[in-house]
């Protein structure tokens, strides 16, 4: 619910514009206010959206899905008319091979023809482009669940960040998994994206009295990792949380299943992609392995979001495959096109006013595909702290079963999100 501050706020700003504009017909924002002010990416009548995903190279597999989740998302609003029924909405997409310098530029090459960001994939080439998004004043929506996403003025997140997944998933392993009194360990990229994974085992082994049996690390591409898998089984760890890109985790959970070290892997939700349960290590899968993500099952057409997600599929991309990649690129224009009708309400679809709408949108919801997300200003912001632990079952879509559907934890109410230190 909005703060009254921010309601007399709101009520405030009103009446000036309305004094400003003496009550003049509106020709462009929906509240009265006057002509829509306009800025780069909108020439009065297109607002146009950059996208900067890999599309090409190992990551490619989360990339491709995910900007195809925005570009039916934003195809099916096209067909309603557009932002506010009124504005419609292009998409400029850029490949950055989901490396950091090429990100910053690819964001340089089309930073002055977007309104905003509707995608920017991966926690380190975030991070790289953070300095930039502040310089120009311009927002961008993060494919990454970083906690310290929550805090930024100039980023629009979704979903509950990865530190919560952990914390959640830990919470269910112990109270509910057969894991009270058994041996956690924690097996991670050695990034930001690894660094968020640990912050989030960490906190839940605090929080359940534990400490961490093993911790062992990777960088992204090795080929070998059976010194870390070793290390694991002479730990003898009951339980991995491991938080790896798909192209990785195929290679270390087929180390794992050659050395017959068998625990209770549960994965960060990147870590999964649905083709790992199509090859030789199905068993294995099924066997041991969970997934820390969020909403319903693929195809659950009982929960709103994912009956208007799967209709909009049926009407635009037939093709489409499930895939949760896919979800989080349309859940990311969900909340892009609330921060959008708030400007056009607003009357300013400049880089500041998209900021001031991001500072007085409130909660966005996604028709149960993800969490609710209570937004305005950034120090006030509370994500989702709900997490759906999935396990590894062949004949589901996306080859993913609920063993427990919004799953959440005291301890993960606990968790208090900053700013990164250096952003």
């Amino acid at each position: 619910m909005m703060k009254v501050a921010r309601i007399v706020g709101a009520l405030l700003s009103l009446s000036l514009v309305l004094a400003a504009c003496g009550g003049a017909d509106n020709d462009g924002g929906s509240g009265g206010s006057g002509k829509l002010a306009t800025g780069p990416g909108f020439d009065g009548k297109t607002i146009t959206l950059g996208i900067l995903s890999p599309l090409s190279g190992p990551v490619a597999v989360i990339g491709e899905p995910l900007t195809a989740g925005n570009q039916v998302f934003f195809k099916a609003l096209n067909a309603k008319g557009g932002i506010d029924g009124k504005y419609k909405v292009k998409l400029d997409t850029e490949d950055t091979i989901y490396e950091s310098d090429t990100t910053v530029q690819k964001y340089n090459k089309i930073k002055n023809d977007v309104v905003l960001f509707t995608q920017m994939l991966g926690t380190a080439p975030t991070l790289a482009t953070l300095p930039s998004l502040k310089r120009d004043k311009i927002t961008a929506a993060p494919a990454s669940l970083d906690a310290f996403w929550v805090r930024e003025p100039n980023l629009l997140p979704v979903g509950g960040p990865y530190q919560t997944q952990a914390i959640n998933a830990i919470d269910y392993y112990v109270a509910e998994g057969g894991g009270k009194g058994k041996r956690v360990c924690f097996m991670g990229n050695d990034d930001a994206y690894g660094e968020a994974g640990l912050q989030g085992v960490e906190f839940a082994a605090k929080e359940n009295g534990f400490e961490l049996a093993s911790t062992q690390k990777l960088k992204s591409g090795d080929k070998d990792v059976t010194g870390q898998i070793q290390r694991l089984a002479r730990a003898k760890c009951d339980a991995v949380f491991l938080t790896s890109l798909p192209s990785d985790t195929g290679t270390i959970l087929g180390t794992a299943a050659k050395l017959k070290f068998a625990p209770r892997w549960i994965l960060q939700s990147p870590a999964w992609i649905g083709p790992l349960a199509d090859s030789p290590l199905k068993p294995y899968l099924e066997q041991t392995t969970w997934v820390a993500s969020e909403g319903p099952e693929w195809g659950d057409r009982s929960v709103p979001g994912m009956k208007a997600m799967l209709d909009d599929i049926d009407r635009i991309r037939p093709e489409q495959k499930p895939d949760y990649y896919f979800s989080f690129g349309y859940v990311q224009g969900q909340a892009v096109e609330s921060l959008l009708k708030k400007a056009v309400e607003l009357g300013d679809l400049s880089r500041e006013g998209i900021q001031k709408a991001l500072r007085e949108m409130e909660n966005v919801e996604s028709g149960g595909l993800f969490g609710e997300y209570d937004y305005g200003p950034a120090a006030e912001r509370k994500p989702p702290v709900v997490t759906t632990i999935f396990k590894v079952n062949t004949s589901k879509p996306i080859s993913l079963e609920a063993l427990k559907r919004d799953h959440t934890s005291d301890a993960a109410s606990k968790f208090e999100f900053t700013v990164r230190a250096g952003t």
